[in-house]
């Protein structure tokens, strides 16, 4: 292994995993609060971030199935949301790639920039977010694209298996200095769960991003091996 590389973590309980690393690193544990000690171990490792400063979590995997549907549809969409927000292509056993780097938001709370690449065999495509917390128990706000014209309000919880749950309950368009909420029709519902495969010692990842109108509009999920390397 490359010694500018760590492996993840192993732990035996919740609360040991992340005891050096606090609500003011990870925008999770600040949403989670008490709940974090819910989560599996694996996965409370995977949300508490790198066990060091200057770090980035780097993921690769494969999904079983990943994209969208509507294919070049989507290109309509990318003209008011942006770039790196909706996908045009749908195949099985895609190979990704997803690189988590910490940082701080403009209020100095902890932020999650999130770049994921889908190696599809068409060509490589790429889908990013930053995740903020709000102050606010089980809040996250979520900042789409970087040009960061689609907000949501994501609910952080855990489930019975101890995974994450990250489930949206509203939706805005930002435009120019205007934030719009999205009326029911245009809205956007998001369902992912983080979490972890024994059997295989693999993190697990299933999300599903989808509309009232238009059915679902991106989904993916699949199995990664997760590291920590210097940025």
């Amino acid at each position: 292994m490359n010694e500018r590389e760590q492996p993840s973590p192993v732990p035996t309980k919740a609360g040991r995993v992340i005891e050096d690393r606090g609500p003011e690193d990870s925008v999770f544990l600040r949403a989670l609060g008490s709940e974090t000690e819910r989560l599996r171990p694996e996965v409370a490792s995977y949300v508490a971030g790198p066990p060091a400063p200057g770090l980035v979590g780097i993921g690769t995997g494969i999904f079983e199935i990943a994209g969208s549907r509507y294919g070049r549809w989507n290109l309509l969409a990318r003209l008011v949301v942006g770039p790196e927000v909706l996908i045009t292509a749908q195949e099985r056993d895609v190979p990704f790639e997803v690189v988590n780097r910490p940082a701080r938001a403009p209020g100095g709370g902890p932020e999650l920039r999130a770049e994921r690449f889908f190696l599809f065999s068409t060509g490589t495509q790429g889908f990013s977010d930053v995740l903020r917390a709000t102050g606010e128990p089980g809040i996250l706000r979520n900042l789409l694209g970087p040009k960061r014209r689609l907000e949501l309000r994501l609910r952080c919880g855990v489930t019975e298996s101890g995974h994450l749950s990250l489930r949206a309950e509203r939706s805005w368009l930002r435009l120019w200095r205007f934030r719009i909420p999205l009326p029911a029709a245009l809205t956007v519902s998001v369902d992912l769960e983080d979490g972890y495969d024994a059997v295989a010692e693999r993190q697990t990842i299933r999300a599903k991003v989808s509309n009232p109108i238009l059915g679902t509009v991106l989904e993916y999920r699949g199995s990664f091996t997760y590291r920590y390397a210097a940025d």
